[in-house]
This record gives C-alpha cells, sequence and structure tokens, in this order.
C-alpha cells in the first residue's frame, strides 16, 4: 500500500511510543452545611426523540417537551418567529431551563454538556430583553420629560476570535420579517478596532476588550461603556477564570461590579454620578489590582478595591464628602446589572476550580446544569483501540475509513464528517502526511495557522465534510453541525480535554462516535475513564482539573509500589 512506503521511512529511525512524538520531518452542588444558597435546575426528566429515527431508540435526551414553545418559555412573538425562521422550531431542554432564568433578571451560571445549545440559551432571553428595553429607550428618547435612559448593551466574553465570530453569526442569524437582524452584534478582536455603528451586542475577549478600554488612553469610552453593558456573559467561564485569562476577567468585573455601586449610591441615576472621581478611582484599582490576584481571594480584592475610595457624592450631589460607611454598605449595593456565565465543564472541587470561584463570587446564581455533564452521554458510541508503535498507523488508517463505511451514524445532509485529534502540532502534521500517504486528503486546524486559514477551514469542513486534523484548539465552543466521527490519535491529557473532543459529536439530538487509540503508557487512565462511564459517574471525578491525567497515574502508581513494599516486608518479617 502507498502509505506503508513512507511508514518504513518513518520505522527506520527510533521508534517514538506517542504520535505526538512524530517528528515533523516526517510529518457542582454547594456543600449541604454551607449558608450559601445556590439555585439549582436539574434537567432529568426522560423524553422523546423529535425526529423518528430517534424515536426507536427511547426517550430524548435534547429537545424539551412537545408543550414547550418558545411563546411559552417567555420570549415575545417577534423573536419567536426569528428562531423559528432560523430553523429552531423547538427548543432544548437545556434552552427551557436557561430562558426564564435570565430572563428573571438574576445572575445565572449555566453547565451544561456540549452540544445542548447553550450559545443561544443566552442570546436568546438577551436579544429578547435588549428588544424589549429599546422600545422603551426610543419612548423616553421621543418624550420631553429631559435626560434620556443610558442606552443598554449586552457584552459577550470568549476566550478566542474564532468563538467571538461564532456568536456574532449566530446573533445575526435571528432576523426580523424585513431580512435584517433583530439587534446589531459585532465582535471586537484582534485589529477590528472600536466599533463605529453602536452595536447592541458586543463579542470580545477579555485582553481586546481592556486594550481598547484602557482608562490611560480612552477615559470617557471606558466610561461610557462600562455604564451602557447590562448583560455580561462569560462564554467558556471555566477558561476564563484560570489561567492567562483570570486576572483580565476578575479585572472585568470588578470594573462592572464599582459601576454599580456608583450608581446605587447615586440613588440609581446615571446622570448624578461624578464621572471624574469614577475615572480616578477606577485607574487607581486597575494599576494596582493587576499586580497580585488570586482566586481564593476575589471577594478581598474587591475589598481592597473599595477600600481606597474616600471621596463620594452626597446625596444631593452638590458636592464630594468623605464617607466613613462605605465599608457598610457596599456588600448591599443596588444591583444594575446581569452576570450570565456558561460552560460544558465546570468543575467545583476545590477553591481554585472555577465552580467554587463562581459559588464564591456570585452566591445567589441560579444554577443550570444539564443532565450529562461530565458524564457519558447516551447518544455517543464509543471504540477502544489499544495500539503498539508498530500497529499504530495501520489502526489510525483503519478508525478514519471506519468512520466513512459505518453506517451506525447516519444524517440527513449525506456528507461525513471526522475530525482526527493530536495532542501537538507536530503531531497533527505528522497525522495529515500519514493520511494523504494513504490517498487520504484532510483538512489541518492548530495554533500556527493564521486566523485567516483558520476561518477557512473549517468553513470547508462544514460545507464539503470530509476529514479535520486538529489539536484541541477545535475542541471547544466551535460548532460545526454532524460531526459523525471523533478519533483520538493521541489521548487526551486532561479530563476537561477529553470532554470537550468527544462532545463534537452527538451533538443537538444526534448520534456519534468516538474512537480512541491509546497504547501501554495510558492504558491505565483510559481505563479509569471507562470505568467512569459504566458506572455513570462524572469524569472530572477520577482526575484532578489542573493536573494531567499522567500525573495523576504516576502517583497512584508510587503510592502502589510504597503499600506493595510495606506488605512484603510485612511478609518477611512474618
Amino acid at each position: 500500500m502507498l502509505h506503508r512506503s513512507a511508514t518504513t521511512m518513518f520505522l527506520s529511525s527510533s521508534p517514538p511510543k506517542l504520535l505526538s512524538q512524530l517528528r515533523h520531518s516526517y510529518s457542582v452542588l454547594s456543600n449541604p452545611s454551607s449558608p450559601v444558597r445556590i439555585s439549582l435546575i436539574w434537567l432529568n426528566q426522560p423524553r422523546r426523540f423529535a425526529t423518528a429515527a430517534a424515536a426507536a431508540k427511547g426517550g430524548d435526551t435534547f429537545f424539551a417537551e412537545e408543550n414547550v414553545s418558545w411563546t411559552s418559555l417567555g420570549l415575545s412573538d417577534k423573536v419567536s418567529q426569528a428562531l423559528f425562521n432560523a430553523g429552531l422550531g423547538q427548543p432544548s431542554l437545556v434552552q427551557a431551563a436557561c430562558i426564564p432564568s435570565i430572563l428573571s433578571g438574576k445572575d445565572v451560571i449555566v453547565a451544561a454538556e456540549t452540544g445542548s445549545g447553550k450559545t443561544h440559551s443566552f442570546l436568546v432571553p438577551l436579544i429578547n430583553k435588549l428588544c424589549n428595553e429599546q422600545e422603551e429607550y426610543g419612548n423616553a428618547a421621543d418624550s420631553d420629560q429631559g435626560v434620556s435612559p443610558v442606552r443598554k448593551i449586552s457584552l459577550v466574553l470568549c476566550p478566542n476570535v474564532t468563538l467571538c465570530d461564532q456568536v456574532v453569526r449566530m446573533a445575526n442569524g435571528l432576523c426580523g420579517e424585513n431580512g435584517e437582524p433583530l439587534l446589531r452584534a459585532t465582535s471586537l478582536c484582534g485589529r477590528q478596532g472600536w466599533p463605529v455603528n453602536d452595536p447592541d451586542i458586543v463579542v470580545s475577549t477579555p485582553a481586546a476588550l481592556l486594550n481598547n478600554i484602557d482608562p490611560n488612553k480612552y477615559k470617557s469610552r471606558r466610561m461610557e461603556f462600562t455604564r451602557s453593558v447590562k448583560y455580561v456573559v462569560f462564554d467558556e467561564a471555566d477558561m476564563l477564570l484560570n489561567g492567562g485569562y483570570q486576572n483580565k476577567v476578575i479585572r472585568l468585573i470588578n470594573f462592572f461590579r464599582f459601576d454599580e455601586k456608583l450608581l446605587s449610591r447615586s440613588n440609581g441615576s446615571a446622570s448624578e454620578l461624578p464621572m471624574d472621581l469614577e475615572s480616578e478611582t477606577s485607574l487607581h484599582f486597575s494599576s494596582e489590582d493587576e499586580e497580585n490576584i488570586e482566586t481564593e481571594a476575589v471577594s478581598e480584592d474587591e475589598e481592597n478595591f473599595e477600600d481606597d475610595v474616600d471621596d463620594l457624592p452626597n446625596e444631593a450631589g452638590t458636592g464630594k464628602v468623605k464617607y466613613r460607611d462605605w465599608r457598610r454598605v457596599r456588600k448591599t449595593y443596588t444591583r444594575s446589572k446581569q452576570y450570565i456565565f456558561v460552560a460544558a465543564t465546570l468543575p467545583a472541587n476545590g477553591k481554585r476550580t472555577a465552580g467554587a470561584v463562581l459559588k464564591k463570587m456570585f452566591p445567589d446564581a441560579i444554577w443550570v446544569n444539564g443532565n450529562y455533564l461530565h458524564c457519558h452521554n447516551p447518544r455517543l458510541k464509543q471504540r477502544w483501540i489499544e495500539t503498539t508503535f508498530d500497529t499504530q498507523v495501520d489502526e489510525l488508517i483503519k478508525a478514519v475509513n471506519h468512520g466513512f463505511k459505518s453506517r451506525s451514524v447516519e444524517f440527513d445532509s449525506g456528507q461525513c464528517r471526522t475530525m482526527v485529534f493530536a495532542n501537538t502540532v507536530d503531531a497533527v502534521e505528522s497525522v495529515a502526511k500519514i493520511l494523504m500517504s494513504a490517498g487520504i486528503e484532510c483538512y489541518l486546524y492548530h495554533k500556527d495557522c493564521s486566523l485567516e486559514d483558520r476561518a477557512k477551514t473549517l468553513v470547508d469542513f462544514q460545507e464539503k465534510g470530509g476529514i479535520l486534523v486538529c489539536t484541541d484548539a477545535a475542541a471547544r465552543g466551535i460548532d460545526i453541525p454532524n460531526v459523525s466521527h471523533v478519533i483520538q490519535a493521541d489521548f487526551a491529557t486532561s479530563a476537561v480535554d477529553f470532554i470537550h473532543r468527544v462532545g463534537r459529536t452527538a451533538r443537538a439530538g444526534q448520534y456519534g462516535l468516538v474512537t480512541s487509540m491509546y497504547n501501554e503508557s495510558n492504558r491505565d487512565l483510559v481505563a479509569a475513564v471507562r470505568r467512569s462511564g459504566e458506572l455513570d459517574m462524572p469524569v472530572e471525578t477520577a482526575f484532578s482539573r489542573k493536573r494531567s491525567f499522567r500525573n495523576k497515574i504516576k502517583k497512584r502508581a508510587a503510592l502502589q509500589r510504597i503499600t506493595d513494599s510495606s506488605a512484603a516486608e510485612k511478609r518477611a518479617l512474618a
């Protein structure tokens, strides 16, 4: 075969154990005893499938009951019709739970499995609320009652440009009878610059937003934007509240919270707010807070921020006086913004996990949990293949061909889409060369590809089908319909990555197939993942959120060696 000649050339070198070693040359529940109150909505009722093909297989795990409609959830006729025109005739289970919660005005934390419809879960109610508020804003602007109210907008924060563009497309895809979007959504990323057309929904990465509202450069812009933002959404919240995003996100949250407190102290009148004072205090905070901020001390950071505020407007707005009771009232301010956090993986074990941080920062938030959060999706069929260095290439080719030939997963489009994951850029390049040497065309997607190339690759993959070889850059949030097969050429290195990878298929009520290739080095961790699925337990309970699977296995093996050594000594002494 054609691919064997290329493989022979590679096998002449020292044999690696993993595909990731192939060279480029070849190539949520709170503590019951805690006083914190968290509202929870669980979606655990079996329902019928909406499609005839699925009806024969039992209860529905995606769509809400047939008697649940968009209007019954509290949406206006205009928004409901826009959803119907966009091909969304029936809400999903997660959407049915999220929409009323968001419409209530309370903070909402959505933790639901991949492919459950989370993006529309927050976009739809916010569009509905903004449309209603626009009508009130227009009426107030046309009246002769003096100062018109501040225009309200929604901000959506995403970890990368690809997800920002996807949210914008979905928001602009909800159109009215004239074919125009109900609201104007725009992304604020990279070189795009500050929008000039007053969008209703701004979608941005944290870094891009902070660069564009830097108080050292854009004082008036920052003040106006912070005051205008009424709704703040954090998409892929677990990623935004960890790692390099964390400091920027916490800083933005404190910006918005401080604006709420100033508005509350002015008796809710934006016209009475001392903008100069706000600018000075916020600037002072932003320079100090960035230096040393810890996740478990978010509340303390906010307190330090407010301790710097001595001068506040008096009740009549006639001057500045010193309020020594600011510390006593800051935690009882009137809320004027709504915060929504959305994630497909949201571990709550440990002080530094995203779920634990949210419980502390937003103790009164409504939690919406999906049926299969961190668990095995029953619409997902899994194949496990143990490989060696000698068999891994042949098994990869077989897995790709199996996906095209298998009839266990059927889609209406007739196009077959397969995603092949590897752990590094070099491994992706190597896998692509293996496939092309075997006469199998494929697309490449990883961080070293330009943004333009990645965008074009996703469009081609969605429109034409085929095989996408990628790193975990394509594992989060990217919504490509009808991916029938996911292959792990390299097994995932963490529980979170595993969940997001397999979540690229079996989305929106469809079925999917996952083929996981593994070897001796990760045999134990695969066994742990499989046990979690068999016992219907969350995958995250087997492994730490911060550590890799391999580190966890090494620690367990070391403990086992100590136990075995102790047992051997006891037997010898006996």
